[in-house]
């Protein structure tokens, strides 16, 4: 596992290209809450609005995750506690007062960008 790039993986980097295209600017890697050990992907700290691009099989996509054969009760485990840090996370961030975007892998990158701008317009304006 220590292989996988955690930050900087290409669905990452085209949501990034789409965004940018669009004409937003934002932070990379950085904790929305400095106190929350969770860093996001994409980070509109005006907008307060946090995005996570997820992977299909590490976050166990409900369209195209496929359980592992080899070692299949390690991974499962290790995919339900990925989910559950995503929803802790998802609620940490609620109550903190951002929105949260997630995207998965496979979505069209430039669907997935409108639909962050969307976000990001509407969190500016009750800034």
């Amino acid at each position: 596992m220590a292989a996988n790039k955690a930050k900087d993986t290409k669905p990452e980097r085209l949501l990034r290209s789409a965004l940018h295209r669009k004409g937003l600017r934002y932070r990379v890697g950085i904790r929305p809450v400095p106190g929350l050990r969770r860093t996001a992907d994409v980070v509109f700290p005006k907008a307060k609005v946090a995005v996570f691009v997820d992977g299909c099989f590490w976050h166990g996509c409900p369209e195209h995750h496929r359980p592992a054969r080899k070692r299949g009760s390690f991974w499962k485990k290790k995919i339900e506690g990925n989910r559950d840090r995503d929803a802790a996370t998802n609620v940490a961030l609620h109550e903190a007062g951002w929105t949260v975007v997630r995207v998965w892998e496979h979505e069209d990158v430039d669907e997935a960008a409108e639909r962050i701008l969307n976000m990001v317009r509407a969190g500016s304006l009750t800034s």
